[in-house]
């Protein structure tokens, strides 16, 4: 069974840079408090790493 994880957005996007606001977008994320699980994936842990500081993190199966 592959790990699973569910990312939360915690802090807004307003005065990010161009590139954390897309990321944000490509993981789904549109406002504060939105969640969406993704599959464990490198290029998925990539775009967590790019918007850390925004979002939180936990691991689900």
């Amino acid at each position: 069974m592959s790990v699973r994880l569910q990312v939360t957005q915690r802090k807004s996007r307003i005065g990010g840079t161009q590139s954390q606001r897309e990321t944000l977008r490509s993981l789904g994320l549109k406002r504060i408090g939105d969640t969406v699980v993704k599959e464990d994936r490198p290029e998925i842990r990539g775009m967590i790493n790019t918007v850390s500081h925004l979002v939180a993190v936990e691991e689900v199966d």
